[in-house]
C-alpha cells in the first residue's frame, strides 16, 4: 500500500465509475457510510455511567446524601442496637 501514488486513485475511481455509473454512486456511498456507522456502534463497549448498578467500580449500592444517617449503619454512635 506504501507504493501507491496519487495517480492510481484516479484510476480506480474511474474504473469504479464505469462499474457503477454516475447514478448509482451518491446510493453506494450512503450504504457504507451507514453500514460503517453500525459497524462502529456495535464495535464500541457499553458505556455504563457510574453509579449505577453493576457499573465496573461501583459495589451495587446506591450512595448515601451527606448529612444523612443510616439507623442500621454500626459505625453510628448516635444509633442503638
Amino acid at each position: 500500500m506504501a507504493g501507491l501514488q496519487g495517480w492510481h486513485l484516479i484510476v480506480v475511481l474511474v474504473i469504479v465509475l464505469l462499474l457503477f455509473g454516475a447514478t448509482r454512486l451518491p446510493a453506494l456511498a450512503r450504504s457504507i457510510g451507514q453500514s460503517v456507522k453500525v459497524f462502529k456502534t456495535e464495535v464500541k463497549p457499553e458505556e455504563k455511567p457510574v453509579g449505577t448498578p453493576g457499573a465496573p467500580g461501583t459495589t451495587g449500592t446506591p450512595t448515601q446524601q451527606s448529612g444523612t444517617v443510616n439507623p442500621s449503619d454500626p459505625a453510628d454512635p448516635t444509633t442503638k442496637p
